[in-house]
């Protein structure tokens, strides 16, 4: 009688902890779920038109991008001629995968672009250049960049940000 009570009290408390794993795992995806919804509320489509949308009603209500959306923009169409890496519209980071030219294809080129402030500034971007040559052995070796280069990067992207906007208007 004394084993059957044991087997009873022991069945009891397992069956008692299996159904908190359950509760538990239940609460785990419940939890993954809303965290799911939020970030797909936070971020949108990313290839639907919420992205694209650059009305000052978007901005304003959180919905779109995070940084000024005409250096964003100007930003992407500048540097449409080479092939993104990595893309973040809330942080505002554009990384180009590395670009040699036709006409010099034993030089080549990777640009990082930050978006610094939500408004249309002169000091709301900031660009980094990189560039390596190639070499008679076949490897790749960094070359300064002429600074030059990165302030007309950086121009081309404000210029094209005005335009922009004056169109927008």
């Amino acid at each position: 009688m004394r084993d059957l009570l044991k087997t009873v009290v022991l069945s009891i408390c397992v069956l008692g902890l299996v159904g908190c794993e359950d509760a538990r795992r239940q609460a785990d995806d419940d939890d993954l779920l809303n965290k799911t919804e939020r970030r797909d509320k936070k971020i949108g489509n990313m290839f639907g038109e919420s992205l694209l949308k650059f009305n000052d009603k978007d901005k304003n209500s959180g919905g779109g991008i995070g940084v000024n959306q005409y250096l964003w923009r100007a930003s992407l169409d500048t540097l449409s001629f080479m092939s993104l890496r990595s893309v973040d519209p809330f942080g505002g980071v554009i990384i180009t995968e590395w670009y040699s030219s036709p006409e010099n294809p034993n030089e080549r080129i990777k640009i990082d672009v930050m978006i610094m402030d939500r408004q249309l500034r002169s000091d709301g971007i900031k660009v980094a250049m990189h560039k390596q040559h190639l070499e008679r052995n076949n490897n790749w070796v960094d070359v300064e960049v002429n600074p030059q280069s990165i302030s007309d990067m950086e121009d081309a992207i404000l210029t094209r940000a005005r335009q922009i906007k004056i169109n927008k208007a």
